[in-house]
């Protein structure tokens, strides 16, 4: 029975990598992974505080000898991965970029972990390999079996702080947020609580993806919470990675804080009035901004991404 493996969570970086005659670039798990004999995209899990645009870079090195160069985002999507032998349930945020090649040597890693073996396909031939799930996705090729999906998502804690090596606790944690219009061009915003990191300045509505939870179901799903608002999803815009080393929140402790944040641009057809479902939590407020009053709002009303998702958008 696979609820009773241990949940675990992390995120990762992976790069699509296409060569001037349409292959793609693809790496094997080696016997000591998880999941040996299969094929998946280069890439690897985003070290605490890690931009994930250099983890594609460094993951990418490390596993094929090449360099490449970030040329966009295409894609961000979760999936639960069961690995009984080992007792424990993955769930992984990947991040999904689009990479070119921009100097190195293909190499293999014989008797590495967690792959050995790196080489160029057509997507004819990748189409009759193993292939991870999300690579198959990601290559727009029928969903693979490869992964062992477990029977249903575990119970995992929505924070997760442990002991780091400084002495502080610190947390990583994937949420997904929203730029969201109204169709008179409107600008949806929620007010950060006090007594949590940001008080008192302006957000984006959405918030931390659950275990087992697509990012845009998320937020879906945080938009009515927070703001009372039935949203449509219309387009990934990007993805923003922030540190926070030393953020005191209602834990009562500081917390060493990583966030990687999938934006999203949100059309809400029809407003409803606004409502804070979610009564004495991080949001106490929701209005909607015209483009101009978003505009004159100071930098240090807004949070970091917030910021960058409405620069990104081209929203003032």
């Amino acid at each position: 029975m696979t609820t009773l493996l241990k949940p675990l969570r992390r995120i990762a970086a992976y790069a699509v990598c296409a060569d001037s005659s349409g292959r793609v670039l693809l790496v094997r798990a080696s016997e000591r992974s998880g999941t040996p004999g299969t094929w998946s995209l280069p890439g690897g899990a985003v070290d605490h505080g890690e931009d994930p645009n250099h983890t594609v870079v460094r993951e990418t090195a490390a596993e094929t000898g090449l360099s490449v160069a970030v040329s966009g985002l295409a894609d961000v999507l979760a999936d639960m991965r069961a690995l009984p032998d080992r007792g424990i349930t993955i769930h992984t945020d990947r991040l999904i970029y689009r990479v070119a090649v921009r100097g190195g040597t293909l190499a293999d890693r014989v008797g590495e972990r967690p792959t050995d073996l790196a080489r160029w396909y057509t997507l004819d031939e990748a189409r009759e390999l193993p292939l991870r799930s999300f690579t198959a996705r990601a290559l727009g090729l029928p969903a693979s079996s490869a992964d062992v999906v477990p029977d249903e998502a575990p119970e995992f804690p929505s924070f997760y702080a442990v002991p780091g090596p400084d002495g502080l606790h610190r947390a990583q944690r994937f949420a997904a947020y929203a730029v969201c219009t109204d169709p008179a061009g409107r600008v949806l915003l929620t007010r950060i609580s006090d007594g949590y990191p940001g008080a008192g300045c302006w957000h984006l509505p959405g918030g931390g993806t659950d275990y087992g939870e697509q990012p845009g179901a998320a937020l879906i799903r945080e938009l009515i919470e927070e703001t009372g608002q039935a949203g449509r999803l219309v387009e990934l815009l990007g993805v923003a990675s922030h540190r926070d080393a030393a953020s005191l929140g209602p834990e009562g402790y500081p917390i060493d804080w990583h966030g990687v944040r999938a934006f999203y641009r949100v059309v809400v057809d029809q407003p409803n009035p606004l409502t804070v479902a979610d009564v004495g939590g991080s949001t106490c407020e929701a209005r909607w901004f015209g483009r101009e009053e978003l505009g004159a709002l100071p930098t240090d009303r807004l949070t970091e991404v917030t910021a960058e998702a409405v620069q990104a958008a081209q929203l003032t």
